[in-house]
């Protein structure tokens, strides 16, 4: 593997230094995040497999797309914290931190003092960051949460797939809801330190972030009296809004969401002026209310002409309109490959090639280093502790690292 993990000068965050205990998905996507922007993560895992998110699937160069997805630009460093030696080493590292990041097991970081109460009394400049299932406090406190579990619990998978049958979202939404919220509660805790001298404490759950962004339904039936229906590709509160299959059995998804779009689809896609003021079609909420008429129209219109035309006469009318591809054809996207959105990357298996963050600093450019195999920075940062080789060779022995 080449490259380094050193974060290099001029970055926003340079000189700031992050210790996590994570695993899984929420926290290590946090911290990758600040990792991205120059921060020293220290990534803590277990000696014993470390991280179990390594091990979800082999399937890059050996490696689990989640792991190489959430951990480049870290350092991997193996720690027993629950032994003696393992919470002295954390402690020194602690010391020396400006955020430290855990989304362990419910009440786990309380029995090894990593709370954020015991946290500020040893390291008051010290910044801690909680991720849970349901939050630390409350009737669900002790409940653990997974991804899937979470959708389930806030109502989304109830919207999610068709009429006949409930899905999952396919990535793991709860987790990457909380990831971000806690890579935005830190930043804004990281500039509250700086312009006030208080470091206070972050936390997220999995549960209230994808609750946030179950605002919309929420309202939807609260005040509605019932919540959006299922529909597959179809939006649940817009119409014309989805996908029909062309006649070479591809889909194409359109979106009308003004009246211009509206006329326009009508007199020169449709060629059925008729409709723009039918009684059935002349309102957002009437075209809602007649979905299935309004569907029958377009579908019959689809079935004549191929995707590509359809495609085309779509876009000189400025109506909205995407292809539903699948994964190949996302990774071959020319609006990827035209900006250079991709870089490459190193694992322990190989070189891979790596999205570059979505967010564009001028003047800065995104740290783009290795994922780390597990333990590989151990030695050098215990010896960066003032451990000498003997030391470490004990510690090893001993699986405290």
């Amino acid at each position: 593997m080449t490259g380094t993990t050193e974060p290099a000068a001029g970055r926003p965050l340079s000189g700031i230094t992050v210790v996590s205990i994570e695993q899984a998905v929420a926290a290590p996507f946090a911290t990758r995040q600040l990792a991205d922007l120059g921060a020293r993560v220290i990534k803590v895992e277990r000696p014993d497999g470390g991280d179990f998110a390594r091990r979800y699937d082999t399937t890059v160069h050996g490696e689990s797309s989640y792991f190489v997805w959430l951990n480049r630009s870290k350092e991997s460093l193996t720690l027993d914290v629950k032994s003696p030696h393992g919470r002295e080493i954390l402690g020194e590292l602690l010391a020396d931190a400006d955020v430290f990041v855990q989304n362990l097991g419910p009440g786990a970081a309380a029995r090894l003092g990593l709370d954020p109460g015991s946290l500020a009394e040893r390291y008051p400049a010290l910044i801690p960051c909680t991720i849970s299932g349901y939050g630390t406090t409350g009737p669900w406190a002790d409940r653990k949460a997974y991804d899937l579990l979470v959708q389930c619990q806030t109502g989304l998978v109830s919207l999610t797939g068709t009429a006949e049958e409930a899905a999952r979202v396919g990535v793991s939404i709860a987790d990457i809801a909380a990831g971000m919220y806690a890579y935005t509660g830190i930043l804004t805790a990281l500039f509250t330190r700086a312009t006030t001298g208080v470091a206070r404490a972050v936390e997220v759950s999995l549960f209230e972030a994808l609750a946030e962004w179950m605002n919309q339904p929420a309202y939807y039936t609260r005040y509605g009296g019932t919540q959006p229906p299922r529909i597959g590709t179809q939006h649940a509160t817009i119409a014309p809004y989805g996908a029909y299959t062309a006649a070479d059995g591809k889909q194409i998804l359109l979106s009308v969401q003004n009246e211009r779009e509206w006329r326009a689809l009508c007199d020169h896609f449709l060629e059925r002026p008729d409709l723009v003021d039918d009684p059935r079609f002349a309102t957002g909420s009437a075209r809602v209310a007649h979905r299935d008429e309004l569907n029958s129209i377009i579908a019959e219109r689809f079935r004549r002409a191929g995707s590509g035309e359809l495609a085309r006469r779509l876009d000189e009318l400025a109506v909205a309109n995407a292809g539903v591809n699948d994964v190949p054809d996302f990774l071959d996207h020319p609006a990827l490959a035209g900006r250079g959105r991709w870089h490459e990357v190193g694992t322990p298996g190989g070189p891979i090639q790596a999205l570059q963050p979505p967010v564009d600093l001028s003047g800065t450019e995104a740290r783009m280093e290795p994922v780390p195999a597990l333990g590989e920075h151990s030695e050098r940062i215990l010896t960066a502790q003032g451990r000498s080789a003997a030391d470490i060779a004990k510690l090893r022995a001993d699986r405290v690292i």
